[in-house]
């Protein structure tokens, strides 16, 4: 006979304050007026009628001194100069990748904009790019940072630094851009034994943190030596602490996903996906962040 998993209603706790303190975000819904007040200026996501701001998107209202804009809550990735970006290769051409990267258009990685094995420094020759498939082929993982943004907003991207390149074993976890909080650094490695990027288009890579850095391979050489089965837990357990704060709407950066982490210890893993515990530790995380915060 299966086992059967029953779970009886509970009756729902009342959640605390989910916004940071300092004030509810403003939200507004397209069609809504953000403000009469003629001295703002017009920036993405709003236009002017009757004398009037109104929203053209969904989303939270940011004001910088007199532009108002309004970020969409669900949305494509809309690249930025510096984002760090986690994309996958969906096809070689010449002299150029074009890689998925959760944006309107396929993003290009060229040639000449990438770290050539070993870090050598010269001019791309033919040979190399008759080696191209060699270093990155069709479906393959890698991070990278946008170097520009064409006019019609697709983005191209460069691997030039060691902390760039191809990504080996782990685990690809796909949320809305919206939710991947902006900081000085995407590349944590957590005190849990995992590592992760946090990428800026909505793309998060988890994997185990590696003993030592291999500089001398430029980002092409990928570990393909089984993960223990304990490392793989730790790297489950993240995955689904990152899902049940996608789902409750929490902004995703290294502490919180930390603090998800620690308070879903006492639960198995596979148990932490149903709907009250999820509940229960993205409260606890969101309490634990406010008391951070003072």
């Amino acid at each position: 006979m299966a086992a059967i998993t029953m779970r009886l209603p509970v009756p729902r706790k009342a959640a605390g304050p989910s916004a940071p303190r300092g004030g509810e975000k403003h939200l507004v819904a397209p069609g809504d007026t953000i403000t009469t007040d003629t001295g703002y200026m017009r920036g993405h996501g709003t236009y002017v009628e009757e004398e009037k701001l109104i929203a053209s998107v969904a989303g939270a209202v940011e004001r910088v001194n007199k532009l108002v804009c309004v970020k969409a809550l669900k949305t494509r990735y809309n690249g930025e100069v510096g984002d760090i970006v986690v994309g996958r290769i969906t096809e070689v051409q010449q002299k150029r990748w074009k890689v998925e990267t959760n944006s309107r258009l396929d993003s290009v990685l060229l040639l000449s904009s990438m770290n050539l094995p070993g870090g050598e420094l010269r001019r791309r020759s033919a040979e190399d790019e008759l080696a191209m498939r060699d270093y990155l082929q069709e479906g393959d993982l890698i991070s990278a940072e946008v170097q520009s943004v064409f006019s019609d907003g697709a983005v191209s991207l460069h691997t030039r630094s060691l902390k760039y390149g191809k990504l080996g074993q782990g685990v690809l976890v796909q949320v809305s851009p919206s939710l991947v909080k902006r900081q000085k650094t995407h590349f944590h490695d957590l005190p849990c034994g995992a590592s992760i990027i946090l990428g800026n288009n909505g793309f998060i890579w988890i994997y185990p943190t590696a003993e030592q850095k291999d500089e001398e391979a430029g980002g092409f050489t990928t570990n393909l030596e089984p993960v223990p089965l304990s490392d793989r837990e730790v790297i489950s357990r993240l995955r689904n602490c990152i899902v049940a704060l996608v789902t409750q709407q929490l902004m995703l950066f290294d502490t919180s996903i930390l603090y998800c982490y620690e308070a879903s210890l006492p639960h198995q893993i596979k148990d932490i996906l149903k709907p009250e515990v999820m509940e229960e530790i993205v409260l606890e995380t969101r309490q634990r962040l406010l008391d951070l915060e003072g």
